[in-house]
């Protein structure tokens, strides 16, 4: 989803790797292990107006990433691995996580020949409503109707905008200043505006979650490879720190649950819904813990020290982003150098 512009990002990194200070803070900055962070997985490398186009990777972007990741000397582990090492100590090797959020149909079709000829481990963090087909996809559908249109009419706090949407330039703003206005909504509200959006374009959102996603066959079908682990994600993908505690409570429990009814497991681990600091902090950290899941992850930016063994439901991933797909920066990530930089050489953030 859409966060910092990768144009402006792209020259600091570029010279960080050139100059070779990622070499030298890599002792202090690379931790014992990271875990990646993926969605989509697809050989279709969208153009244009395409403003989800960080959430997709190729699928030979993604085997370059499972290879530089081996020839770096590190352990690619399931996150059941990742935690006994963090609990009992065990940091004689760095290890990677490889982790997909959302279940797209793409983790199937696309990602899994790439790690099962890997022979690597990875997780799929699953919203128990999506593969029930009544996911609510909005910022896909934001697109989609951004894409097809002339112009958009939003109803903001005290006034109505139309936006014109004719050009791509046009259509990139539109979506970026929607975006953070649905955002930054109360939940409900985020979601009753995005459905009278989807209503006004004639766009079927439910019908778009079932294209776009696996279904329980689909997920089952995955499971059943031990190199899989299925993890949770709530049910309708809140951002569970603007919900109330005893809802977001309950999103996070009935996921697990309703994953459970489905795969007679109950999934030991749960990424949080757009993982920021605005959607999940403390007192989802707290609830995660209490709810028993062994680990749970953000989208704070970080590798993993030896510190997260005490906040193992705080632990910060390493985004693998479509505008970011060259080993030039997949070096520079697992040197942790950028994102020491980025939290001011504070390894833990979990407040």
């Amino acid at each position: 989803m859409p966060g910092l512009n990768a144009d402006i990002l792209k020259p600091g990194l570029k010279a960080l790797y050139y100059s070779g200070a990622h070499r030298m803070l890599a002792p202090f900055s690379k931790g014992v292990g990271l875990i990646y962070m993926l969605h989509r997985v697809s050989p279709h490398r969208p153009g244009g107006f395409a403003p989800n186009r960080g959430l997709m990777v190729t699928p030979e972007y993604l085997n370059s990433v499972l290879a530089e990741t081996k020839r770096a000397g590190l352990d690619i582990v399931s996150l059941d691995e990742a935690h006994r090492r963090l609990r009992d100590g065990d940091f004689t090797r760095r290890f990677a996580c490889f982790t997909l959020d959302d279940g797209y149909r793409d983790n199937l079709e696309y990602a899994y020949p790439v790690f099962a000829a890997h022979d690597a481990a990875f997780t799929v963090y699953i919203p128990s409503d999506y593969p029930d087909g009544k996911g609510e996809l909005w910022w896909v559908a934001l697109e989609e109707i951004i894409a097809s249109g002339e112009s958009i009419e939003i109803a903001a706090a005290n006034e109505n905008a139309v936006l014109p949407i004719g050009t791509d330039a046009e259509k990139n703003g539109a979506f970026a200043h929607i975006y953070r206005y649905l955002r930054n909504m109360d939940q409900d509200a985020q979601r009753a505006g995005i459905s009278a959006l989807c209503a006004k374009h004639g766009l079927d959102m439910g019908a778009l979650c079932r294209n776009l996603i696996m279904t329980w066959d689909e997920v089952r079908q995955l499971a059943a490879d031990p190199l899989v682990t299925i993890g949770a994600h709530t049910a309708a993908h809140y951002a569970l720190a603007a919900l109330p505690e005893a809802r977001a409570r309950e999103e996070m429990k009935h996921g697990a649950d309703r994953i459970a009814a489905e795969l007679g497991l109950w999934p030991e681990h749960i990424s949080y819904p757009y993982g920021d600091s605005r959607s999940a902090g403390p007192r989802e950290f707290r609830i995660a813990g209490e709810l028993g899941f062994k680990t749970a992850v953000t989208t704070r930016k970080g590798v993993i020290f030896r510190e997260h063994a005490e906040y193992l439901t705080a632990l910060p991933r390493v985004s693998l982003n479509g505008e970011f797909q060259s080993s030039l920066y997949t070096r520079l990530f697992m040197s942790g150098a950028p994102f020491a930089l980025w939290n001011r050489f504070r390894r833990v953030d979990a407040a």
